[in-house]
């Protein structure tokens, strides 16, 4: 072939290398007959000047707990007071224990109404419907007897398996046995008790929240009046209990109503009120833990 006709041919392969070049800025995928769409331009590096980092991807924050489940974590303990086996276990429960500033029985019967139902029948059940509730929050609860034992615990051990749980907070669930005139409940709180095993110190402060929480909650839950015999306005702060002098969490007793009381042993007796005794109980342990200080 002359020098002309390959002269030609180059010419007209200009077009066609020009027509292959503007296809490779067309999108992988692009429907057909589509527009290309050429890349942006790349910013060039002056020379000598380092390649550009790239900015790196933030790490995730983490998942911030289910509203379903806000108590997710927490432990709760919950001591269903005295023991529907005490009764027939008197020596027993009647051994004297160290609660740090003196000597206190074991554990006792408790009280009960006029009709016969007892205050350990009445605290069992309640805890149980509590720890459901707790449950389905979320929390781990540990209950420190469940009808499974003979009698007790004593009020020393007690406090100790809430001490070894390590718990968020426990509760001490009651039903008082005060003067048949008398009705209403009562929450008690720990005073400072720095004596032999015990010191309260470090939990007197976060008990006190403890206990406003769960007041206000069961009051709004039940609509039980504040005791109108004892305690003032629904609280009680005392140092001769065992079971708030060696604990090493926050805990408070909460004495439900006075079961000596006709009216009150009437709804103490109404499992349907037991559910809303229950609920305001748990009630008051979310809005402890879920406070910036809880």
């Amino acid at each position: 072939m002359n020098h002309s006709h390959r002269h030609l041919r180059s010419l007209l392969a200009v077009p066609l290398l020009l027509t292959g070049l503007a296809g490779c800025g067309t999108a992988a995928g692009a429907p057909a007959g589509a527009p290309s769409v050429a890349p942006p331009p790349v910013a060039s590096s002056p020379a000598g000047s380092p390649t550009a980092t790239p900015t790196p991807t933030p790490t995730p924050s983490p998942t911030p707990k289910s509203s379903a489940e806000p108590l997710a974590g927490r432990t709760i303990v919950i001591d269903p007071g005295h023991n529907p086996g005490n009764v027939d276990h008197p020596t027993e429960i009647n051994q004297q224990v160290d609660v740090g500033n003196g000597q206190k029985e074991c554990d006792t019967t408790g009280t009960e109404t006029d009709a016969g139902y007892s205050e350990a029948a009445y605290t069992l059940d309640v805890s149980h419907r509590v720890r459901d509730i707790l449950q389905g929050l979320g929390a781990k609860v540990v209950l420190t007897q469940d009808g499974d034992r003979p009698w007790g615990p004593c009020v020393t051990e007690r406090a100790a398996i809430g001490n070894a749980a390590h718990a968020d907070a426990a509760i001490s669930i009651h039903g008082d046995g005060g003067p048949a005139t008398g009705s209403g409940f009562h929450v008690i709180m720990p005073a400072l008790v720095k004596a032999g095993a015990a010191d309260t110190g470090p939990i007197v402060e976060p008990s006190h929240r403890l206990g406003l929480a769960v007041r206000q909650s069961f009051q709004a839950a039940t609509g039980e009046p504040y005791a109108d015999y004892i305690a003032q306005q629904g609280l009680d702060t005392r140092s001769d209990l065992g079971g708030l002098n060696l604990s090493t969490v926050p805990k408070v007793f909460i004495e439900c109503g006075n079961m000596r009381n006709a009216g009150d042993a009437g709804r103490m007796t109404d499992p349907q009120w037991r559910q809303k005794a229950a609920q305001g109980i748990a009630d008051g342990f979310t809005a402890y833990l879920t406070t910036a200080s809880g």
